[in-house]
C-alpha cells in the first residue's frame, strides 16, 4: 500500500458512536482496517523504536483502549476474549503495536482495582488517560505517614513514552520483624518519574520499553494494589466496579496481555511463509518451494496449532467468566494450568517460525522478508518472564496432587 492508500484507509477510522453503539464486531473489525496500515508503519516504528503518535491516536479514537475499562469511567467492560481478538489483529499489523496495546490497553482493567480514590486520580479530568508499567519489584520503599516514599530503576515500560501514569511493583518491608512481604503494585503519575531512554534491542524494537526512574516519591495508601489481593479476587475497587468481569484474577488478565502478540506475529510470518512459497523455484535444486512436502508440512503445522492455542485460550477466558457470572472462584487446579496454556503460547510460536525459516532458502533472510520482523519479535518476547512455562510447572502438577500453588500470581 502506498502512502495515499494509507491516508485513505485511516481516513475510515474517524468514528463518532457512543459508547453504547459499540459493540464486539464493530471493535474486531476496526482492528482487521488497521493491519496494513500498520503493516506500512512497522519499519518506520522499529526504525523509531516507539509506536507512532498517530497511531496511538488512531487506537484511541477507535476505542481499544476502552474495552476493559469500567463503564463508569467511558469504557466498554467486554469480555477479555474482545480485547485479546483485537490485540491479535494489531499483532499481525505490527507485533510492536499489538505488545504495546497489550499492555497499555490492559491495565484500565487493573486500575478497576485499585481504591476508587486512585481511579478519580487518573480518569477524574480525562478518562482517556493511558498507563504504563514495570512490575519487577525491583523499588526501595519507605513507610511513611499516609503512605510511602518510593524510589528506584525499572525496566521494561513498554508503551511509557505515550503514558500519563505508571505502576511500579515493590516490596514493602513487614511493619514487624519476621512478618510476611507484601508485594505491591504503586501508580504514580508522569511528574514523579523520569523516562530514560535504555531500549535498544534485537525485536520488539518499537514497545519503546525504556526505562523509568523515580526519586523518593510519596505515593499514598490508596494509590497501591496489594498482590495478595489480586490473588484473592478480594481487590478494593470491586466495591465501585462490581460487575463479573471484575472478579477475574488479575493475573489472568496480564498473563495474556504478553503472550497474545505473539498468535499475531506468527500469523503474519505464516502469511510471509505463503508469499515467498508462492513463486519460489531454488536456483541449486530448481524445485518449487509449493511442491516441497518440508515446506508444506512446516506451514501447515504452524497454521493448525495457532488455531489450536487461540481455541484454548478463548475457552480458558470464556470458563473463567462463566464462574464469575455464576458468583464462583474460579478453582485454583484450573488457574493454575491456564497460567501455563498462556505461558507456553510464546515460546510455541517462536518455535514454529524457527522451523519455517531455514525452509525457506536465502530469500527468507533479508531484512526486506516478510518473515525477519515477526521471527526476531517472537524471539524476543520469548524471554519475558510471564512467557517461560518452565516457571509455572510446578504448580500444574502440585495443583494435580492437592497442593496450594508456590507462586501467588496465578
Amino acid at each position: 500500500m502506498n502512502a495515499s492508500g494509507a491516508v485513505l484507509s485511516m481516513a475510515k477510522l474517524e468514528y463518532s458512536d457512543s459508547i453504547e453503539d459499540v459493540t464486539a464486531e464493530i471493535l474486531i473489525d476496526r482492528a482487521r482496517a488497521m493491519v496494513p496500515v500498520l503493516k506500512e508503519r512497522a519499519k518506520r516504528t522499529t526504525a523509531e523504536r516507539r509506536i507512532s503518535d498517530e497511531t496511538i491516536a488512531e487506537m484511541q479514537e477507535a476505542g481499544f483502549f476502552r474495552i476493559l475499562q469500567p463503564k463508569r469511567w467511558g469504557g466498554y467492560e467486554m469480555s477479555p476474549n474482545v480485547f485479546f481478538e483485537v490485540q491479535k489483529l494489531l499483532a499481525e499489523g505490527c507485533m510492536s503495536t499489538g505488545w504495546v496495546y497489550g499492555v497499555v490497553g490492559g491495565h484500565p482493567y487493573e486500575m478497576a482495582l485499585f481504591h476508587d480514590q486512585a481511579q478519580v486520580d487518573v480518569w477524574g479530568e480525562d478518562d482517556s488517560v493511558l498507563v504504563s508499567s514495570s512490575y519487577q519489584p525491583v523499588g526501595k520503599v519507605e513507610r511513611i505517614e499516609g503512605g510511602y516514599l518510593l524510589s528506584g530503576r525499572w525496566g521494561f515500560s513498554s508503551g511509557s513514552e505515550h503514558c500519563q501514569w505508571v505502576l511500579l511493583g515493590a516490596m514493602i518491608p513487614p511493619a514487624t520483624e519476621g512478618g510476611p512481604p507484601d508485594m505491591r503494585t504503586f501508580l504514580l503519575p508522569r511528574a514523579d518519574y523520569a523516562i530514560e531512554d535504555a531500549w535498544h534491542t534485537f525485536g520488539l524494537q518499537g514497545t519503546g520499553s525504556q526505562d523509568i526512574v523515580v526519586d523518593r516519591a510519596f505515593v499514598p495508601e490508596h494509590r497501591t494494589h496489594k498482590a495478595i489481593d489480586g490473588f484473592l479476587c478480594a481487590n478494593p475497587g470491586q466495591a465501585e466496579n462490581d460487575a463479573p468481569l471484575f472478579r477475574l484474577p488479575w493475573a489472568q488478565i496480564f498473563l495474556r496481555l504478553v503472550s497474545t502478540a505473539a498468535l499475531g506475529g506468527t500469523k503474519a510470518a505464516i502469511k510471509g511463509a505463503l508469499e515467498i512459497t508462492a513463486n519460489r523455484v531454488s536456483t541449486n535444486t530448481g524445485k518449487a518451494s509449493k511442491a516441497d512436502p518440508l515446506v508444506m508440512g512446516a506451514i501447515a503445522k504452524a497454521f493448525a496449532q495457532v488455531d489450536e492455542m487461540e481455541l484454548v485460550l478463548r475457552r480458558n477466558v470464556d470458563d473463567m467468566m462463566a464462574h464469575a457470572e455464576r458468583g464462583e472462584d474460579v478453582p485454583m487446579e484450573k488457574r493454575t494450568l491456564y497460567r501455563y496454556q498462556s505461558s507456553s503460547v510464546v515460546r510455541r510460536c517462536a518455535d514454529l517460525v524457527d522451523e519455517l525459516m531455514p525452509l525457506l532458502g536465502g530469500r527468507a533472510i533479508y531484512l526486506s522478508s516478510p518473515l525477519v520482523q515477526p521471527w526476531l519479535d517472537l524471539n524476543a518476547a520469548r524471554t519475558h518472564v510471564a512467557n517461560d512455562p518452565n516457571n509455572m510447572a510446578g504448580d500444574v502438577v502440585g495443583g494435580l496432587m492437592g497442593e496450594p500453588p508456590a507462586f501467588m500470581f496465578v
